[in-house]
């Protein structure tokens, strides 16, 4: 089975709604057929047969080159995330993918994560106007982005910085794994790296960063101690940082970065985010009403001084509603956005139920 008929599926208009692709990944494994995630769920595409051994190793090899593979087969403990240009009919579609290669019991897979060409403005986003001019004008700070793997965090980031690119004349260097989007600024000089081709550790890459005379800087993700109080010392500096996490809402989001020291240091560490901290962006991406594509669902946390206070004396309980009492300053809590998505008739009452993470709230 060729490789490349399958990701030029994802160019197919039959899968595409209102510009926006509705196939988001590819699941390859021997003894299986070849599966889409289609508007979130797994399916089978055009009785696609039964992927072999060979097929798939040929696959891979396409993807990752011999090198790697070697890695693999030394190491089953190890996966493998790379950058893939895609086909020549994908790539004038300007789709690029993100491959990420691990062996399971039955041995190799693959799972294949489509990046579209067309980044989205800031204010398709789902941010309210003033919101995202804010966001875009921001000069210095930590703004973190958050939400389960596949809810849309590298296109908001992307989208955030294109903007700051076009429009500012600023050094901008991002640390990614992989590098996804390919960023061009038409004021701004940017520098993407990459985990493992450029860097060996985030908190490494930041470290480099921060003597390269930096305005912005991207890290791919805040995972481990040494990475957030850099990244957290970066924004008291001067700088804007860009990060993501996984957390299911904001409040999570905060207590996730204290949680990253140690108990001793709780308080130290909040009263820093109380004073570094700008904006908390969590995402869920919700199928659209008409059953057909997804569309973000951003709950927003904006560090105003009562959210200051609460995270500065660790009052977390009280994060929830200090969002739903400054809907003036532009924060929304999730559920209040999802309700306003009901009502606008973007998705569906179910939907939004499901989504929720506290449906009491969906009011």
């Amino acid at each position: 089975m060729d490789i490349r008929s399958l990701l030029a599926r994802f160019a197919d208009s039959r899968y595409v709604q209102d510009g926006v692709l509705r196939l988001t990944d590819l699941h390859l494994k021997a003894g299986q057929p070849p599966r889409y995630r289609l508007d979130d769920a797994l399916v089978r595409l055009e009785d696609d047969p039964v992927l072999d051994a060979a097929a798939l190793e040929e696959a891979i090899r396409e993807f990752v080159g011999g090198e790697r593979l070697k890695q693999l087969e030394q190491d089953p403990r190890s996966d493998i995330d790379v950058g893939y240009g895609g086909s020549d009919e994908t790539r004038r579609d300007g789709l690029s993918f993100r491959v990420n290669v691990f062996q399971d019991r039955d041995g190799p897979a693959v799972a294949v994560r489509v990046l579209p060409a067309r980044v989205p403005e800031v204010e398709q986003l789902g941010l309210a106007a003033e919101v995202a001019e804010q966001i875009v004008s921001q000069r210095h700070g930590l703004l973190v982005v958050t939400g389960v793997t596949g809810s849309g965090k590298s296109t908001t980031v992307a989208s955030i910085l294109r903007r700051i690119g076009r429009e500012r004349p600023v050094r901008i260097i991002t640390l990614e794994d992989p590098i996804e989007y390919v960023l061009e600024g038409e004021q701004a000089m940017i520098s993407q790296r990459e985990l493992g081709t450029h860097m060996d550790t985030f908190h490494q890459g930041l470290r480099s960063a921060l003597r390269e005379d930096p305005d912005i800087i991207f890290v791919g993700e805040m995972r481990d101690r040494e990475t957030a109080a850099l990244a957290l010392t970066a924004a008291e500096t001067g700088h804007l940082v860009l990060s993501t996490m996984h957390t299911r809402d904001a409040k999570g989001a905060v207590t996730r970065l204290v949680d990253l020291f140690p108990s001793e240091r709780s308080r130290e560490i909040a009263s820093q985010l109380s004073f570094g901290l700008n904006w908390v962006l969590a995402q869920k991406l919700v199928p659209r009403a008409g059953g057909q594509g997804r569309v973000a669902a951003i709950e927003v946390l904006k560090n105003v001084p009562a959210i200051a206070n609460m995270i500065r004396n660790g009052r977390w309980h009280q994060i929830y509603a200090g969002i739903e009492g400054h809907r003036r300053d532009g924060l929304i809590t999730l559920e209040r956005r999802l309700f306003e998505m009901v009502e606008k008739g973007l998705i569906r009452s179910d939907d939004a139920r499901g989504f929720a993470n506290d449906p009491a709230q969906l009011v």
